[in-house]
């Protein structure tokens, strides 16, 4: 089984920052993408940036030129750098990644319990 722990989260004024930290551990042979997703309440879930284990990346035009995304690959740890935030980044946000848990296996699909971001002043 694989758990992703996601930290980071909280109160933030407008045009501040916050660091999201999503560390994934359990039976894990290796890791495809890892990304962050984000529910507005009453929206269905969208892509917020996602990275692959080569270090390519891809962002919602939303967050592009405010948002970072970056991993570290021996800690099985992917973040999220947010800067120059918006009320309109409010959301409960969701660590997801893509994990072989063994050489045969196929990857399976894991997600974190999410973690509350509220920008307000």
């Amino acid at each position: 089984q694989v758990q992703l722990v996601e930290s980071g989260g909280g109160l933030v004024r407008p045009g501040g920052s916050l660091r999201l930290s999503c560390a994934a551990s359990g039976s894990i042979f290796s890791i495809n993408a890892m990304g962050w997703y984000r529910q507005h309440p009453g929206k269905q879930r969208e892509l917020v940036a996602v990275v692959t284990s080569g270090g390519s990346t891809n962002y919602a035009d939303s967050v592009k030129g405010r948002f970072t995304i970056s991993r570290d690959n021996a800690k099985n740890t992917v973040y999220l750098q947010m800067n120059s935030l918006k009320p309109e980044d409010t959301a409960v946000y969701y660590c997801n990644a893509a994990v072989l848990s063994q050489p045969w296996s196929g990857y399976g699909d894991y997600w974190g319990q999410g973690t509350q971001v509220t920008v307000s002043s």
